[in-house]
């Protein structure tokens, strides 16, 4: 791999790893504060919101000048979000504007995969862009739920500057000060990203042929015979992947009987097997195979309703890494070929804005409906099953799908074969 690729990756694991530890101290803000548990998971909903509201202009936006100087100000506006935070604007709203800048970053990072380097690394580089996403999670809440910890938070906060008066009274507001440092050394990063060379398109003043061409996208990629199948994975799996979190924390605070700062570092333990099998499906699996990683979905649909057996953290730790792995070793692949199709179709920017659009739609629906579980006091056991059997079956759907699709592909290849004889 290039060097530029190493910058690449360095800044995104920063930027991902602030987003993650501050998920967790947005978490102990709304507890501070005593706000209802079921704005929990809001604070997803509001980080998400950004992504498809804005899906047709990012994308355009991306495109419309060098990767590394959008990521840069899409990073200072996760630096401002995060500032909103901790000077006590209301978590929800300050997490909100830090998923603005996350909308406008992702189209960039991932899009300048694609301008940098050759389709057959795509597979080796999301893998190892994908790994190191979570490995940014697993640290970021690992972070995020050790800065809450009431002994570290209280040796942190007993710590003070002489003559200055910070300000930083909580532990939340501690927390958010140590995670705006992590944003700041990504957006340092950000300035080193390589020049790719692509030529931009000027950025359209019209918002309507912004949203009229993001349309057309869209259609374009749900029409690809080898996008939808793919697209429709991916979208699956952020939702999926964003409820998880929360149910998780839930379960292990119901099965586990752990408080917060506990329970969240589970999602670290869910994210080591994601990091395991993307790097195993970088190594193993190339872009022409892709698609023969679909029943895995099905079997880690299947594979969650264990959980609601486990009450030792001895089964609960090695079934939450098999579900990260199978996760992570369906999605590199799918994420890697829905890049290359949405290049050649549409462009990166523009690509990743559509992939943007469809999977943050799947977890602004999936964490709301967990909201509405969470609002009418279902079990969180009951809310484990229906989520594992959902996840399932849609996979099931999709690879249906797919099987008719290489039918018709074969049997038209089959027609022109005779009619050339």
């Amino acid at each position: 791999m290039p060097f530029g690729f190493y910058i690449i990756m360095a800044a995104q694991f920063f930027s991902a790893l602030a987003d993650n530890a501050l998920l967790i101290a947005a978490i102990s803000a709304l507890r501070e504060v005593q706000a209802p548990p079921e704005y929990e998971p809001l604070l997803k909903t509001f980080f998400t919101l950004s992504y498809v509201v804005l899906a047709a202009f990012v994308g355009a936006f991306a495109d419309s000048m060098p990767k590394w100087r959008v990521m840069f100000i899409s990073n200072t506006v996760k630096i401002v979000g995060c500032g909103m935070m901790f000077f006590a604007v209301h978590p929800l709203l300050a997490y909100a504007v830090v998923g603005l800048g996350a909308a406008a970053y992702s189209p960039a990072k991932y899009g300048i995969l694609t301008e940098y380097l050759p389709h057959r690394l795509l597979v080796v580089a999301n893998g190892w862009i994908e790994g190191l996403t979570v490995g940014a999670i697993i640290l970021g809440v690992v972070i995020g739920g050790t800065l809450i910890k009431p002994e570290v938070a209280h040796s942190l906060l007993a710590f003070d500057f002489p003559v200055i008066d910070t300000g930083i009274d909580t532990a939340s507001k501690m927390a958010i000060c140590i995670i705006g440092a992590f944003y700041v050394l990504a957006a340092l990063f950000n300035l080193y990203v390589p020049e790719t060379g692509v030529d931009h398109k000027p950025l359209k003043k019209n918002p309507w042929y912004l949203i009229h061409e993001f349309n057309h996208c869209l259609i374009l990629l749900w029409r690809d015979k080898l996008g939808q199948v793919s697209l429709a994975v991916t979208t699956l799996f952020w939702g999926a992947g964003a409820t998880l979190q929360f149910i998780v924390m839930k379960w292990a605070e119901a099965s586990l009987q752990m408080d917060l700062s506990k329970s969240s570092l589970l999602q670290g333990v869910v994210a080591i097997g994601v990091a395991a099998g993307a790097i195993v499906a970088a190594k193993f699996v190339t872009l022409r195979k892709s698609v023969r990683v679909i029943p895995l979905g099905i079997a880690m649909g299947l594979i969650v309703l264990v959980m609601n057996l486990v009450t030792h953290m001895a089964v609960a730790i090695p079934l939450l890494i098999l579900i990260g792995g199978l996760s992570g070793f369906f999605v590199v692949p799918m994420n890697a070929l829905l890049q290359h199709r949405g290049h050649i179709l549409m462009g990166a920017g523009h690509s990743i804005a559509v992939q943007n659009f469809n999977e943050n739609l799947s977890i602004l629906v999936m964490t709301g409906l967990y909201y509405l579980m969470i609002r009418m006091d279902f079990s969180i056991y009951l809310v484990l099953t229906l989520f594992g059997l959902f996840v399932s079956s849609l996979m099931y759907v999709i690879k249906r799908r797919h099987e008719a699709n290489q039918r018709v592909y074969d049997d038209v290849q089959h027609l022109d074969d005779s009619n050339s004889h």
